[in-house]
């Protein structure tokens, strides 16, 4: 295994369809990308557009090399078909798809921004770096340094500010943030001698600001007084007597060729401003402009990665909640099924994402009645996690002798008057009892299997409709007499659905012919004989809704 180059933060910054980001480090090479456990959890899609391991990333002679790993729609950077491509920092990866992730290498490091530093320096006149210039150089070498460091970052800014005032000899300087919609609040403020200033009591120019932004450039001016009309009249500059004014808009580095194209060759989406002022007129030399845009850009790059950070921790403490939730959820499902005298009964639930919409239950309601039933919430995710777990308590009422079809025209009533939910649920839930006489209500779920004498039938096909979608259904008990040894085969609608590569699906006919023969197998062979069968169907693609399965059968010893 390649190790890591110790300088910098190697990593991916992760672009999905509706716009949402969060930056995934690359602790290892090679580095795997791909949809499924096979990714080894580096870097896993959830699409079943995507191949279980569609790509690489490796580490050779100090750079980063992307690699196809057999991705069917090929896979791209900055729009070109590649099988294997060294990587720079922006390249964007695509993987042959529309409305899919978009990945952006990010490689940028403290060591980076030297040569950027170098050509400054470079550029600065002997004159300048005799009066003072090479102090101002030493604060900018530090200032990048700290904006490199993982000190916490509300230190990090307040230094840069500290050495930004200190640089223009200015009385104040703010830190200020733009929001999603481009207005601009005081993040950060300091005062000379690094002492702080609430952000509520500060007042920067406006007129200042909007020419920066207009512009698009830094807005430096020595003496308001020597300044354009407009400034020099500005309502704040005039009540709070300044004299100098420094504004720097700052941009992300741009991220990709489309960026570039639009005529920002090196600048990205806008981040926020550093404004400086003082109530005595400043004289900025060269080397001040210099260390001021050297700066502006290493400020703007501390920004704009804090952001990733702060996206990325947003991201796992969702993340925890929602394995908090499947934890919940997986607890509430049965597990190691007792044994009941009439019948005997094995399931399981497989959630196509963290958490997911179907459960099944099975409970006694009396010492010869038991109830068992199957529930698949419209939906996915943690909204319809909750509506399960939400039905799982209005049905386990039943224990204490509620009459079922009232207990699903309650539900049925609560879930439509509360239409902001904005979900519904097909149910099948049965009650056996000891002589074999099964009661049911089917919610316009899929009907069970029954295999009896080695037939397959579906004898549950009517029914009403999902609980929670029309507020007048009427939910009635229907009846029909078990026989020893017959079989029962629940499911949701996610076997008959899974869909191999080329998306066609598993359907009812294919499913009942891996039922067919099997009406006195074990049900924990039977079990497997399905999830074994879809599985070497989808042939390891992706699939968009869980699967569940709950197998009951009638005790012939019961009937005897």
């Amino acid at each position: 295994m390649s190790g890591i180059p110790a300088s910098g933060e190697i990593g991916l910054e992760v672009i999905a369809s509706g716009g949402s980001r969060r930056f995934v480090r690359i602790t290892e090479s090679p580095f795997f990308i791909g949809r499924g456990g096979d990714t080894g959890k580096h870097l896993q899609l959830s699409d079943p557009r995507i191949s279980r391991q569609c790509a690489a990333i490796v580490s050779e002679d100090g750079r980063w090399h992307l690699e196809d790993c057999g991705q069917r729609h090929g896979i791209f950077v900055n729009g070109q078909k590649i099988k294997r491509r060294v990587l720079n920092d922006g390249d964007v990866i695509t993987f042959g798809v529309e409305d899919f992730y978009e990945l952006i290498f990010r490689s940028s490091s403290a060591d980076t921004s030297i040569p950027d530093i170098l050509d400054r320096i470079e550029h600065i006149t002997a004159t300048d770096a005799g009066s003072g210039g090479l102090h101002k150089l030493n604060l900018l070498l530090e200032a990048t340094t700290l904006l490199h460091s993982r000190l916490p970052l509300e230190s990090v800014l307040g230094t840069m500010l500290d050495h930004a005032i200190t640089v223009t000899d200015a009385d104040r300087g703010l830190l200020l943030e733009a929001d999603a919609s481009g207005s601009l609040r005081v993040r950060l403020a300091r005062r000379k001698g690094g002492r702080h200033l609430p952000p509520e009591d500060v007042a920067p120019s406006q007129t200042a600001l909007r020419a920066a932004l207009e512009q698009q450039a830094s807005v430096i001016t020595e003496d308001v007084a020597q300044a354009e009309a407009d400034l020099q009249l500005a309502q704040s500059i005039v009540a709070q007597r300044l004299r100098a004014v420094v504004v720097i808009p700052l941009y992300a580095m741009a991220r990709s060729s489309s960026e570039e194209s639009e005529g920002h060759s090196k600048r990205g989406h806008f981040l926020g401003v550093v404004y400086l002022d003082s109530r005595r007129p400043a004289a900025f030399s060269k080397l001040d402009r210099r260390i001021l845009d050297a700066l502006g850009t290493e400020a703007a790059s501390i920004l704009d990665n804090a952001r990733l950070v702060e996206r990325e921790r947003e991201r796992q403490r969702m993340e925890q909640e929602i394995g908090i939730a499947r934890d919940i959820q997986q607890a509430l499902l049965p597990r190691g099924f007792r044994d009941f005298p009439h019948l005997a009964v094995t399931g399981i639930n497989l959630p196509c994402l963290t958490v997911g919409g179907d459960y099944f239950d099975v409970f006694p309601v009396s010492d010869d009645r038991t109830a068992f039933l199957i529930a698949d919430v419209s939906g996915k995710g943690l909204g319809a996690a909750l509506l399960t777990t939400m039905l799982q308590g209005a049905l386990s009422g039943m224990t204490i002798g509620a009459d079922p079809a009232t207990v699903f025209n309650h539900i049925n009533r609560f879930l439509c008057e509360h239409a902001e939910v904005g979900r519904y649920a097909t149910v099948f839930f049965g009650i056996l009892d000891r002589g074999g006489h099964l009661e049911f209500i089917n919610a316009g779920h899929p009907s069970p299997f029954l295999l009896r004498r080695g037939e397959v039938a579906e004898p549950f096909t009517e029914g009403s409709y999902p609980v929670g979608l029309v507020p007048g259904a009427e939910y009635v008990t229907a009846r029909l007499k078990l026989q020893p040894e017959d079989t029962l085969v629940l499911f949701s609608d996610g076997v008959t659905e899974a869909m191999d590569p080329s998306e066609q699906m598993f359907g009812v006919p294919r499913f009942r012919d891996v039922l067919a023969g099997q009406h006195d197998a074990p049900l924990g062979h039977l079990q497997k004989s399905v999830l074994e069968s879809v599985e070497s169907f989808t042939r390891g693609a992706g699939q968009a809704d869980d699967i569940t399965l709950l197998l009951v059968r009638y005790r012939a010893a019961a009937a005897s």
